[in-house]
């Protein structure tokens, strides 16, 4: 059995935590299935449209109106609506963070610890592409799949940083509406889901996570708004890393408060601190804890981007959009090397941070030509695009171009979306948005009735 794996201080903090009943019930906990989970991005599509595609979707994840839980022995990663960016997968818990920060679109958000990126996506989501989500990782190696994700669910108004907190706490003072801190923990609600975070554990590891946990408390508090909230999250038990951490945040932070959470509501179990707990034996999910802090004082407003800078060669860009877009693509640009990029609301300078993307990656700017990037694709929607090939989900042409192949194509696969009706282009469409049931998947470019794929190479598959 795993849990007889348990070291015995570990045991012993529990059984003084819960008491010897609620004890046994959490071990017998490690020999139920754990609980699967994904969730709709509502940037791309609403948790009854996802249900509708995915008929295997099961109840609603209580504390997280667009997640769900799915059946163990699905394999959610390998369906194409996975590849369009519509659901995001996350362990059910991990939903609790962002959904319990009253993000609203406008907001400046920072996720301090992202990578992977599930709880940036998911508040990428509630701002339904107004304001920043401001994604950072101490990292480099773990920003590329955050990256990756951002991309993926085509989120638009994205930094992604790889600094430590107290740099950016010097560049983002007192910045953000929003602050999501998910510490790095001593990890012992993951004991159910991964048995090497038991082997990891150690009688010490509590109270040094713990300081790690304060400093990083203590930056977050310095990059908050006045009237901001940070939900400070763990997926441990540990009283010092949790309650502990809370109490001790508030003792040396004052004009911060806690906001009660509607435990009935959420479906979760209360804490002493006013926060939440997920328990594996109670709820649902694995090990998880979250608390919003509130701060006192009026939200200021949104800062405006500096704006009016001259890009060289955005000229390309704009004949790009207008050849092949029915749509503009507005706002602040800045060219890094070739690479273009369209900042978030209310970005300030960032000479100086290491930041991995300065927002929407738009694409490169060539030669007197413009070539769009996987980013630009994912975040548009096919009615956006003058020509789009839209594949059948279930037809063989979108493994083909899945797997990055190029390959002659039938005239019905074409859309013009100005004519409204599919129309015989394959003479020279010139660049296309591939789409799947009217979800982009990537570029094309298409001449004499063969599709040239554009198709990331580090997206493909099979």
């Amino acid at each position: 059995m795993l849990a007889d794996k348990l070291p015995a201080p570990y045991l012993n903090m529990l059984r003084d935590l819960l008491g010897e009943e609620s004890l046994r019930q959490y071990l017998e906990s490690f020999e139920q299935e754990r609980s699967y989970g994904l969730r709709a991005n509502l940037l791309k599509i609403s948790p009854g449209q996802l249900r509708a595609l995915l008929p295997y979707l099961g109840q609603t994840v209580p504390w997280s109106r667009e997640g769900f839980y799915y059946p163990p022995e699905i394999r959610p990663a390998k369906s194409v609506w996975y590849n369009a960016g519509l659901f995001y997968q996350q362990e059910p818990s991990a939903m609790l963070p962002a959904a319990v920060a009253g993000i609203e679109p406008g907001h400046a958000v920072l996720d301090l610890c992202a990578a992977p990126g599930g709880k940036a996506s998911q508040a990428a989501g509630y701002l339904r592409g107004r304001g920043m989500i401001a994604a950072n990782d101490v990292s480099i190696s773990r920003c590329k799949p955050l990256v990756k994700n951002i991309e993926l669910s085509g989120v638009t108004n994205a930094l992604v940083i790889c600094e430590k907190p107290e740099r950016l706490a010097q560049r983002f003072s007192h910045f953000f509406d929003r602050i999501l801190v998910d510490a790095p923990c001593s990890g012992e609600g993951m004991f159910r889901k991964d048995a090497e975070a038991i082997s990891d554990w150690s009688r010490h590891k509590p109270e040094a996570c713990a300081a790690v946990q304060r400093g990083i408390l203590n930056r977050a508090a310095e990059m908050l708004k006045p009237g901001g909230r940070i939900v400070y999250s763990t997926c441990t038990f540990e009283y010092c890393e949790n309650e502990g951490m809370v109490q001790w945040f508030l003792d040396t932070h004052p004009g911060f408060y806690i906001m009660p959470l509607n435990y009935a509501e959420l479906g979760i179990t209360g804490a002493p601190a006013g926060a939440g707990r997920i328990w594996p034996h109670l709820q649902e999910g694995e090990g998880h804890f979250a608390c919003v802090l509130g701060s006192e004082g009026q939200p200021r407003p949104a800062r405006e981007n500096r704006g009016g800078r001259r890009v060289k060669g955005i000229e390309y860009f704009n004949a790009f959009c207008e050849e092949y877009l029915m749509c503009k693509i507005l706002g602040d640009f800045i060219a890094l090397g070739e690479s273009l990029y369209r900042l978030p609301e209310g970005t300030p300078d960032l000479t100086g941070v290491r930041t991995v993307r300065s927002g929407w990656y738009l694409g490169e700017l060539k030669e007197k030509r413009f070539e769009p990037s996987q980013a630009f694709a994912m975040g548009l929607k096919m009615g956006d695009a003058r020509i789009a090939i839209n594949f059948n989900p279930e037809g063989p042409d979108v493994v083909k171009y899945l797997r990055g192949d190029s390959f002659d194509i039938q005239a019905e696969d074409f859309f013009n979306i100005q004519a409204g009706d599919f129309s015989d282009m394959r003479a020279g469409a010139g660049w296309v948005l591939a789409c799947t049931g009217g979800y982009p998947l990537g570029w094309g470019k298409v001449r004499d009735g063969r599709l040239k794929n554009k198709l990331l190479k580090s997206w493909t598959v099979g």
